[in-house]
């Protein structure tokens, strides 16, 4: 009964129904619900197009209360609801928000045959039973990035030397506030009708009746499209900030809705600022297919790292002899995980990308130190001397044009690229050479492959998951916003994979053969049975 079942097989089976299961619940997200003869609807307001003015204010408060801190920044008349547009306004920044205080934006959208004269009196506007308000927090704390520099000149760079001594001046870096130099708002223009009793959960904080009894349009703050990159140190009195606009439509709503809440709560549980940031890159995007082959790729990563991990540990748990493996090829790979890993945390780097580089980072040291052990723990087999020639050969080969090229790299980024510290120009300079130079560590391999003419000592399992998401990585390179060298070391790492693939189809394992370690265990064992005899 269990004869085909296995742990891989059943985390594949899990991993299928949750993508299933998740598809399926935000597929629902964009059906709206149905009016039948019965029930009691709610028309949209804007079936009919009605004119609509927008009025814009800043307040240093969470509601408006006084009238002395309201400050008129923009009227938009005959808002254009049902097409996206942007504009720049300039804003007048308090000194009390200069001093680590709160902005808040408040907006309001009234029909254009209430609005006239209205624009000085916002109390009015907000009594209106017809006018649609929303805030939205223009300001957010967050730790000012480290300044970078030349390391081999005193003088700072004209730009961003404010936030230089800004940070000298703090021992401890404290966090001060931004402004966010872009906000987006929605509008859902749907012109649907909604059942009173059906009323999605998401939808009904946001639901005002006309009253006539039309539902006034939703508009909501897009905070998928505010990113940390758009945050900026407020310096002046007078900030612009870019206002954008773009309608939305019923399912995107609920979507986002259910994010924010969903990211709210990953704060709570102790997400950073940077971890936040990084779920909103997957999701900015909020295309049903997308999202949908998103959420297929990132659960079959993590399930393809998991098996890899396991099958990877599994292999050199029970590997007894080095015959066929590059041992500077373990050494190499230890050595850039831990780099890659450095150079993630020097870049502050989120949880969801340091977890698998330290699992995998941790799994490469063990390896070096299972390996090193049984090195020193026995003369060699002679067909482990002849895989230590071949792989000294080729990183001999190597070494001319490997270390010339990184020496030359280090020194240009030394020179003409500014960094924090001497600490981040050598981890930079260290990540650099691997992303550039770094899959010709990977030939020693190859070439002792080549050599011995077999591929039999490989751990194939876990370099087909790490295929697999190597591929994965590709479709990531063109969905995620990364930087420009990670994106060529995705598609450099193919090249490797495939010529493994040549050379397994090249050298076929002979399944019968057996290897050095287990003719010496047959002989010990025929030489006992005679002394017995």
């Amino acid at each position: 009964m269990f004869k085909f079942f296995s742990l891989s097989l059943f985390c594949f089976g899990v991993v299928c129904a949750y993508v299933m299961y998740t598809i399926w619940t935000v597929a629902q997200l964009f059906v709206a619900p149905t009016c039948s003869q019965r029930d009691i609807c709610f028309t949209s307001y804007i079936h009919d197009k009605p004119n609509l003015d927008l009025y814009l204010y800043t307040s240093v408060n969470f509601k408006l209360k006084y009238q002395d801190s309201v400050v008129l920044v923009d009227v938009i008349k005959d808002f254009k609801y049902l097409e996206s547009w942007e504009k720049v306004i300039s804003l007048n920044v308090p000194q009390s928000v200069r001093d680590n205080g709160t902005l808040y934006l408040h907006v309001f959208a009234l029909p254009s045959e209430l609005s006239s004269g209205l624009y000085k009196q916002w109390f009015k506007i907000q009594e209106s039973k017809k006018a649609v308000y929303f805030r939205i927090k223009l300001t957010q704390l967050h730790v000012p990035d480290m300044f970078f520099f030349n390391l081999l000149s005193k003088e700072d760079a004209a730009e961003g030397s404010e936030s230089r001594k800004l940070v000298d001046s703090d021992h401890v870096r404290r966090p001060v506030t931004h402004l966010k130099s872009k906000v987006t708002m929605n509008m859902m223009t749907d012109p649907l009708q909604m059942p009173q009793k059906r009323i999605p959960q998401e939808i009904a904080p946001f639901m005002r009746l006309s009253p006539e009894g039309l539902f006034l349009p939703i508009m909501t703050y897009n905070f998928l499209e505010t990113r940390i990159s758009d945050l900026k140190l407020i310096k002046n009195v007078t900030e612009d900030v870019v206002v954008k606009y773009s309608p939305t439509y019923f399912g995107k709503l609920r979507f986002m809705v259910q994010l924010e809440g969903t990211v709210l709560a990953l704060k709570k549980m102790g997400f950073s600022e940077r971890d936040v940031d990084d779920i909103k890159s997957f999701f900015a995007s909020t295309n049903f297919y997308l999202l949908c082959l998103t959420i297929i790729i990132s659960s079959f990563h993590l399930l393809f790292d998991f098996l890899a991990f396991k099958n990877d540990v599994k292999f050199w748990r029970n590997k007894s002899t080095m015959e066929g493996l590059s041992f500077r090829t373990v050494l190499w790979r230890a050595f850039t995980q831990v780099v890659i890993l450095l150079y993630l945390i020097d870049e502050r780097a989120s949880l969801i990308v340091l977890g698998p580089s330290g699992i995998g980072a941790l799994i490469e040291i063990w390896k070096v130190v299972k390996v090193v052990r049984r090195r020193n723990s026995r003369e060699a087999l002679e067909s482990e001397k002849q895989t230590n020639e071949y792989d000294a050969e080729c990183m001999r080969y190597l070494s001319y044009l490997l270390y010339p090229l990184c020496i030359l790299g280090a020194l240009y980024s030394l020179f003409y690229q500014p960094h924090k510290s001497a600490y981040s120009w050598c981890i930079h300079s260290l990540v650099n050479g691997i992303y550039a130079f770094g899959f010709l560590f990977m030939l020693p391999q190859l070439f002792v492959n080549y050599r011995l003419k077999s591929v039999e000592a490989l751990p194939w399992r876990s370099f087909m998951y790490k295929a697999f998401n190597t591929f994965i990585d590709d479709v990531f390179a063109f969905i995620i916003t990364m930087p420009t060298a990670h994106r060529v070391a995705c598609f450099r790492d193919d090249i490797i994979f495939v010529i493994y693939l040549y050379q397994r189809w090249l050298y076929p394992v002979d399944k019968t053969r057996i290897d050095e370690v287990t003719k010496l265990r047959q002989e010990q064992t025929t030489e006992n049975d005679k002394k017995k005899n």
